[in-house]
């Protein structure tokens, strides 16, 4: 069996970037970041390269700095950063060894950073709670549906997919006979107004979007 070496080991697991194959990535000390205390040890994100064995960070560990799981969108990627010895999160545009650029930063104190991430087609910084909120690069909000969950946006609307479950014996607090799970995909405008909703499960695989 041939094994191959990265230049850095130290006993990771490698996550995939969708949209291309030759990065992996890893955070080390993930934690999202709502879930910030005061006086973390900070987590360091790094690019793990499967063509030559390199393995690139962009920053050194802080304390007190995150990040977020990083996007593959236009050849570029994208990551959030948490800096909260400063109360910024920034967008960084990145290529290993090649670029690392600031797109745009955001006060901490002035977002919901409950499942803040990137999202889209295109670059889209969206935080997603018992409202939807966009930050980046337009701001718009509306509220969800307690069963919705936003997958991507493009072209001016939302695609969203919604679970549904029914037959539910909550006495028992098990499935009846006649219970059912699915989901649904909802597409919304950017005010909230539903465009369309069908059955169906939507997923990415190789940059194409698939329902089944």
């Amino acid at each position: 069996m041939n094994i191959i070496q990265f230049n850095q080991v130290n006993g990771t697991t490698i996550d995939n970037i969708e949209g291309q194959t030759r990065f992996g990535y890893a955070i080390s000390d993930y934690v999202e970041f709502y879930e910030f205390h005061k006086n973390h040890k900070g987590s360091m994100i790094s690019f793990y390269d499967f063509e030559n064995g390199k393995v690139i960070q962009p920053f050194k560990r802080q304390k007190n700095v995150l990040y977020g799981k990083p996007v593959f969108l236009n050849n570029y990627f994208y990551f959030l950063q948490g800096d909260y010895n400063k109360g910024i999160i920034t967008l960084y545009k990145y290529l290993p060894d090649e670029l690392l650029e600031t797109v745009t930063e955001l006060n901490i104190k002035k977002i919901n950073t409950y499942n803040l991430c990137i999202i889209g087609e295109n670059v889209h910084i969206i935080s997603q709670d018992e409202e939807l909120v966009c930050y980046y690069p337009r701001k718009f909000h509306f509220k969800m549906d307690p069963q919705e969950n936003v997958l991507t946006i493009d072209d001016n609307k939302m695609y969203l997919s919604k679970w549904i479950e029914n037959g539910w014996d909550d006495f028992n607090d098990c499935a009846s006979e006649n219970y059912e799970y699915y989901e649904k995909v909802v597409v919304r405008d950017l005010k909230g107004h539903k465009i369309s909703e069908e059955k169906g499960c939507l997923q990415r695989h190789n940059n194409t979007w698939w329902i089944s």
